[in-house]
């Protein structure tokens, strides 16, 4: 065969219906709000909020998140309706090898990829920088050399961030019952912890930190935009990074009860849970103190607690967001075995990472997530890395939200006709394309540059071996 026809050649549905079978579908609508809540509300409502206001958009950062919001919720559209007529393991990876083929579905599951790695390794080392600074106070002080990535500030390995991922991969391997439930838990707390910062900072609000609501425009030293629209539009680039933890679910669709009506339920109700806190954590941030004072601050809420006098609700709030950080582990790697499964399911890497355990789990897939989240989390400096998370993903939401086009006239037919369709075809779908295409040009040179890379060694892999190894060759 021709390359383009390899390139191009599509997996049948039932094929996918027929392997992910095998899973047991056990998640509830209450199980995909957690899961995406989890993963959506991480670490950077702690954090985002300040540095974005500090650093482009002052008291409009709250814009900057609805702009993000609108952008995430065009292509959770698309989702919504993608995993609710085919709710297989994978996400995007899998649809896109449905509707367009391979090559485009290996391109999008390979910039999926990049994020679930890295993003376990991102929740690692934020979690282990966080449970750090939280004992310092206790007199409990790790040496640089269990505490630094290695080759940073005298570190070897960050031995926090090991046992975390570790603690996780084995709740995971016990089954996603078992860990549906931690996370529903550890959920609540979180969000409470949210509303508690919201609740007390409010009563710390000073009306003329919002004046100007929208700063002048200007050029910071380092070049980028501050103030005005395009400081707005630098935050929303910087922001997005928040929002991507809705793909994470869409992973898991081939384990979800009645998807039809889970999977649309839980992508688009965990986007607007996340929306509201996430600009009204910003709102009280910014009117607490002024937006200049987050400037370099890595831990604007605590320091906003602790310096309005609340040092104690700081403490709580903190100490629960480090719990809470364990729900978007739980997500990431949850979602990124299934993706890893996905790869090996259809031979586009060893067979073996497709293979299921005596209790029909992917052990073998999140073993390896597992590995390279450890060695990644605790052996690189992270801030190299980071923004792949963004640019990987947006690969793919630009190939999900064209894919409707090639979806629509498949329902009904060879895809089952899903109970939820994305509002105002044809319009949306290339709104949302669109969306996706602008917050990713506004990624700084660095992330394009990784992204850049990352694509040309996933096109040799696949020429190297999925292409030759894949099951639909195979079958040719």
């Amino acid at each position: 065969m021709s390359f383009f026809s390899n390139f191009t050649r599509k997996e049948d549905p039932a094929v996918y219906q027929d392997k992910d079978s095998h899973l047991a579908r056990v998640l509830e609508v209450k199980d995909f709000l957690a899961l995406g809540v989890g993963t959506i509300v991480s670490t950077s409502i702690f954090t985002l909020p300040g540095v974005v206001a500090a650093q482009h958009a002052g008291p409009a950062v709250a814009l900057s998140f609805l702009v993000a919001a609108i952008v995430a919720g065009l292509v959770a559209f698309a989702y919504a309706e993608m995993s609710a007529a085919m709710p297989f393991a994978g996400s995007a990876y899998s649809w896109i090898n449905v509707i367009f083929g391979e090559g485009f579905g290996w391109i999008a599951g390979w910039a999926l990829l990049a994020e679930y790695f890295i993003a376990v390794a991102f929740v690692g080392s934020g979690l282990s920088a966080n449970f750090r600074g939280l004992v310092a106070p206790l007199g409990i002080k790790f040496p640089n050399a269990l505490a630094n990535p290695f080759g940073t500030d005298g570190g070897i390995i960050d031995i926090t961030s090991v046992v975390v991922i570790l603690l996780v991969a084995f709740l995971l391997a016990r089954g996603v019952s078992s860990a549906a439930r931690v996370e529903n838990i550890l959920v609540v707390l979180k969000v409470l912890a949210v509303l508690m910062f919201i609740v007390v900072g409010a009563t710390a609000i000073h009306a003329q930190n919002y004046v100007p609501f929208i700063p002048a425009h200007r050029v910071n030293p380092d070049g980028t935009q501050f103030g005005g629209w395009q400081g707005i539009y630098a935050g929303v680039s910087m922001i997005f990074l928040s929002y991507i933890g809705f793909d994470s679910i869409a992973a898991n669709s081939a384990e979800a009860k009645n998807p039809q009506k889970t999977m649309p339920r839980g992508i688009l109700g965990s986007l607007v849970i996340a929306v509201v806190l996430f600009v009204a954590v910003a709102l009280v941030l910014v009117g607490m103190f002024h937006y200049s004072d987050y400037a370099n601050n890595a831990e604007p809420v605590g320091w906003a607690l602790r310096h309005s006098g609340h040092e104690i609700v700081a403490t709580v709030v903190q100490a629960i967001a480090v719990i809470g950080m364990f729900t978007a582990l739980i997500g990431m790697m949850l979602a990124g075995s299934r993706l890893v499964y996905s790869f090996g399911r259809d031979g586009m890497l060893p067979k073996w990472l497709g293979k299921l355990s005596k209790d029909n789990l992917p052990n073998h897939a999140l073993a390896t997530i597992t590995i390279v989240g450890v060695v990644i989390g605790s052996l690189f400096p992270f801030a190299f890395l980071s923004q792949l998370i963004s640019a990987g993903t947006l690969i793919a939401f630009m190939f999900v939200s064209l894919g409707i086009y090639r979806l629509r006239p498949r329902e009904g037919k060879d895809i089952p006709d899903p109970a939820f369709k994305m509002p105002l075809y044809p319009v949306l779908p290339f709104i949302g394309f669109l969306g996706a295409l602008a917050v990713f040009w506004g990624l700084d040179v660095d992330a394009k540059i990784y992204a850049l890379v990352w694509f040309i060694v996933g096109i040799i892999v696949y020429f190297c071996y999925g292409m030759r190894h894949s099951y639909l060759n195979k079958k040719d």
